[in-house]
């Protein structure tokens, strides 16, 4: 049996619905979500069950949405003793938003996953990765909600997110000066390309060696690799909707091979939850 390695890593989980999708017309209307078949609680519970024999703690970055109408699953995400954080309420991309709005969307997010769990929030990730160029007055705004730190940037172009920022845990600057740790995603370089290896789509449909080989290369220069995850991603019947078939395949491929995956990683890496690698402590 493999070895861990010794450096720790990030291991995170975005908390949504298969129907938390963004700019995607057959879900936009959140009026119709409660009609709509779930599948978090059944995958969340999968990925409680997978981690609790290696006694390994992650951060789940919560929808409040899904913490105000499922506040046991968030209970016992609390109860196995893992990180909870904000994920945003209704997951809208944070660049469409003002800076009223997207204090308003924060602070019942906040509010729906403390109430669900008796813990402290301390992190926020935005959907789709969206504090983009341009919208960093969105890190006040977290500040100012008394969160800690930020896991929202993507050092590399994709389609709703994407900012240039260094690959280790760091300390930005906000707009009016303050400072707000960031955890950015992690992405591997390819005979000088970017690619991301460690999380959502890109996890699901690069082979395994490959995925290996990204960690290889942050774990030379002593860097933690950040894992991002949902449960859909583990959800082979995830239900379809009509979306560009760019989309549908970003969306779909490799589902059968998260589960696999992510016990390979849980098998050969250590992973700690976001908060503990910045050196923080989610207040209890």
């Amino acid at each position: 049996m493999p070895q861990a390695s010794p450096l720790q890593h990030a291991l995170s989980f975005d908390i949504e619905d298969w129907f938390h999708m963004v700019e995607i017309d057959a879900v936009r209307d959140p009026r119709t979500w409660d009609s709509l078949p779930s599948l978090v609680e059944r995958y969340t519970d999968l990925i409680l069950d997978m981690l609790a024999p290696r006694n390994v703690k992650a951060t789940f970055f919560m929808l409040g949405w899904v913490a105000s109408k499922k506040p046991g699953l968030v209970a016992r995400i609390a109860a196995a003793g893992h990180e909870l954080a904000s994920h945003s309420f209704w997951h809208r991309r944070v660049d469409t938003l003002t800076p009223e709005e997207f204090a308003l969307d924060l602070r019942q997010s906040v509010d729906a996953i403390e109430q669900a769990s008796g813990r402290k929030v301390i992190g926020f990730r935005a959907p789709s990765f969206s504090i983009v160029p341009g919208s960093e007055w969105a890190f006040d705004v977290i500040v100012q909600a008394g969160l800690r730190y930020d896991a929202s940037l993507f050092p590399a172009r994709r389609g709703h997110g994407g900012y240039p920022c260094p690959q280790v845990g760091h300390i930005l600057k906000t707009p009016s000066g303050l400072a707000l740790p960031e955890l950015p995603m992690s992405v591997m370089r390819v005979a000088g390309v970017p690619l991301p290896f460690s999380g959502g789509g890109y996890l699901r449909l690069l082979p395994w060696p490959v995925i290996q080989a990204g960690f290889s290369q942050f774990q030379r220069r002593g860097t933690p690799v950040v894992v991002y995850l949902h449960p859909r991603d583990f959800a082979a019947n995830c239900p379809r909707v009509p979306m560009p078939l760019r989309r549908r395949f970003k969306c779909y491929v490799g589902l059968h091979t998260t589960e696999k995956k992510l016990r390979q990683m849980l098998q050969m890496y250590r992973f700690t939850n976001c908060a503990s690698l910045l050196g923080l402590t989610q207040p209890t």
